[in-house]
């Protein structure tokens, strides 16, 4: 898209070819590479009784090659915006450009909704080691469709805008390790500037702490919830017994959710905490080790739920 903008504004300076510093052969070449990135069949059925979309996910094909080995492991991630509150992930297909799926989501929403939603498919490209990269999206206003009967079709993908990472707020926690006992406590104190989760504009924060060694759960603890707020307050305090010996391997996994009555729960973000952790995660644990017995809290910034969940699988398979 930027090339074509530039395109129309150097035409508007000067019409002579050759200085604009690109040449013909060039610009076409540029323009090509915005153009291909594949193409996404999709279908999408509306349930007027059960207000209920159906979303099917059914192939992409002519996919650009974003590993070394001129192939890519795609998969589709499929969300309504503004809300993002339901994300899908279609099954990963290894070494292919032209990936059959054939998988359908359900989105739950009554029909008058629908009209300021945008329906996004991802088309990504998986990596067990680091972030995930991204291939191209789809985008569809509900308000540019007729859901009147069902659609099949395929679109092109288009370059998916870098977007600002979301800020999902920050969380305060105090870290506590007595060597000669063998006791971790881990303080949740409070979380500021939550996203907001709920249609009011509110959340019901919790926060859930588990233990990891080695990938497996060894034990997980809650704090109550608190109702309609994004500043929660809790103080509240949970020890595990750690021999000294362990603490190198241990992860502590701090997930903020907010708390829903009749479905499910949803993480609003998390953090990992522990030797094989970087940055400030890592330099609390650090600090708390080089201090025994005394609480050193620190506040940490919540990331995405899947960025956390894909770094501790690629620490896993490090091993």
């Amino acid at each position: 898209m930027k090339n074509m903008q530039g395109g129309d504004k150097q035409q508007d300076d000067d019409d002579e070819e050759g200085e604009t510093g690109l040449t013909e052969e060039e610009k076409e070449e540029e323009e090509k590479e915005v153009e291909k990135l594949g193409k996404l069949q999709y279908s999408l059925d509306y349930d007027f009784n059960d207000n209920k979309l159906t979303v099917g996910i059914l192939q992409c094909a002519d996919l650009i090659s974003m590993d070394s080995g001129g192939t890519s492991d795609p998969y589709v991630k499929v969300f309504i915006l503004p809300d993002k509150k339901k994300k899908f992930d279609t099954k990963v297909h290894k070494k292919t450009l032209n990936p059959v799926f054939n998988e359908t989501f359900v989105f739950k929403m009554p029909y008058q909704e629908l009209g300021g939603k945008t329906l996004v498919m991802c088309v990504y490209d998986y990596d067990r080691f680091s972030k995930h990269d991204i291939i191209g999206e789809v985008k569809l206003p509900m308000n540019t469709l007729d859901l009147g009967q069902p659609i099949e079709e395929w679109r092109d993908l288009e370059s998916a805008e870098k977007e600002e990472p979301e800020k999902l707020g920050d969380i305060c926690i105090s870290l506590r390790y007595v060597p000669t006992a063998g006791k971790l406590t881990v303080c949740i104190l409070e979380a500021k500037n939550l996203k907001k989760m709920d249609v009011g504009g509110l959340s019901d924060p919790y926060v859930k702490i588990q233990l990891l060694q080695n990938g497996k759960r060894l034990k997980k603890k809650k704090t109550t919830v608190k109702k309609n707020t994004l500043n929660p307050y809790y103080n509240e305090s949970f020890s595990f017994e750690i021999p000294l010996e362990q603490m190198q391997k241990i992860i502590v996994v701090v997930t903020v959710f907010d708390y829903d009555k009749i479905g499910k729960n949803d993480a609003i973000g998390k953090i990992f905490i522990g030797s094989k952790a970087s940055g400030t995660a890592l330099k609390h644990w650090s600090d708390m080790l080089a201090n025994p017995r005394r609480p050193i809290a620190q506040w940490h910034p919540l990331q995405p739920e899947e960025d956390i969940d894909g770094a501790l699988a690629a620490l896993n398979a490090k091993k």
